[in-house]
């Protein structure tokens, strides 16, 4: 197992992620599969266990604190993650902390996090009414959280404004990082700020959920004539070993198969090489259908409406490539009538576009795709739901 130093730490470079558990046919945690992975991960060096208050509806802490219980405290390090990022009229981090403990059945929390700063959730973070960063420094200090730091799928001028303000806080930060999403997340620019403010970096998504692990015949065969006994995962895998700033890489590993072909990738460092590199960029460019936006803004001059065209037109291409509610979080963001379909269609932005991008044509396809989403504001009613129906079985 490839191990990355952290403040004195010896850190597994792959974590074992829990928001893809094994499940039952009734869609519950396969509890006895699961405890086979973690006694695999565990008997080959893996020593990092990451979970959070949403996963699998709250069962996933409930899971893994009952799988690791079997081993020594000393031997294992686990990050859990305040969901600061639900929408709700209210939050209380005490709460929430103290039931997050007793759920995973420890009692500190060796690393943990502000899950997902971004756009729909800093202000909440950094309200001084909810209490919630002088709450987490608190436990800090009492040494119930060993290790702070935050999660963010938001945008690169919001990660710079959080760093800002709590960048002295933050021990480290976890990011979507992967070779498609390297432009079309801006994942590589993220990559870089972290880098120069001194952050170390824990990836997830490294195989986009999946979609990287299984490529197109032409590309896996022109992997597999380089690597022939490489796993299409593990180029993913080996495209983030030779980034310097990368610490943690997390899997969301749902079966045995799947962790231990990914053990035997992080059995030695191995990074692919330059002209590799190049080739992935390469392929990616292939995977996405991006709009030619350069981001010159001419066409926000024009809009009667004032719409941020070039974000939409930026996560159009995300959300064609993924239509996730997790990708269309900046637009929840936006008050309704800076949304895309507020757009007046009335041709504008089009006539002044140097790329010629049919913008109302887009705004209409935009909206057309976020239409078949489930909004983050519903998604965060069901979580809580499902929680309240968990904690009353406890």
């Amino acid at each position: 197992m490839i191990f990355k130093e952290f403040q004195g730490k010896q850190l597994s470079n792959l974590g074992f992620g829990t928001m893809r558990l094994p499940l039952k046919a009734d869609g519950t945690i396969d509890q006895s599969q699961m405890d086979a992975m973690v006694d695999y991960a565990m008997a080959h060096g893996v020593n990092y266990f990451d979970t959070a208050w949403p996963y699998h509806s709250g069962a996933s802490e409930i899971a893994i604190g009952k799988s690791l219980s079997r081993y020594p405290r000393e031997r294992w390090f686990l990050a859990d993650k305040y969901p600061g990022h639900q929408i709700s009229d209210s939050y209380d981090p005490a709460a929430i902390f103290e039931a997050q403990l007793k759920k995973c059945g420890v009692e500190y929390f060796d690393f943990y996090l502000l899950h997902n700063v971004c756009e729909t959730s800093v202000d909440t973070y950094l309200d001084p009414k909810w209490g919630i960063l002088d709450y987490f420094r608190e436990q800090k200090r009492l040494g119930r959280i060993r290790h702070l730091g935050f999660s963010t799928h938001g945008r690169v001028e919001m990660i710079r404004r959080f760093l800002d303000i709590c960048g002295k806080d933050m021990e480290f930060c976890q990011i979507q990082l992967n070779y498609l999403d390297w432009t079309l997340q801006n994942a590589g620019e993220k990559y870089e700020l972290l880098t120069q403010r001194g952050i170390p970096v824990w990836v997830m998504e490294p195989v986009r959920g999946g979609k990287l692990a299984k490529l197109s015949d032409e590309n896996e065969e022109t992997l597999k004539a380089l690597r022939p006994d490489a796993s299409i995962a593990s180029w993913g895998f080996r495209f983030l070993q030779g980034l310097p700033n990368v610490t943690m890489i997390l899997s969301g590993m749902s079966n045995m198969e799947q962790m231990v072909d990914n053990v035997r990738t992080f059995s030695e460092e191995n990074p692919i090489n330059q002209s590799e590199t190049d080739l992935l960029f390469r392929l990616a460019e292939g995977m996405k259908n991006q709009i030619p936006c350069t981001a010159c803004r001419y066409c926000c001059d024009g809009c009667p409406v004032g719409l941020d065209i070039p974000l939409m037109m930026s996560l159009c291409s995300e959300l064609r490539y993924a239509p996730t509610t997790v990708g269309a979080m900046p637009i929840d963001a936006l008050p309704e009538e800076k949304r895309p379909a507020a757009c007046l269609a009335c041709g504008k932005c089009k006539q002044i576009c140097p790329q010629g991008i049919p913008i109302p044509e887009i705004m209409a396809e935009l909206t057309q795709i976020l239409s078949g989403i489930v909004s983050w504001t519903e998604l965060c009613r069901q979580r809580e739901e499902a929680q309240r129906k968990l904690l009353a079985k406890e």
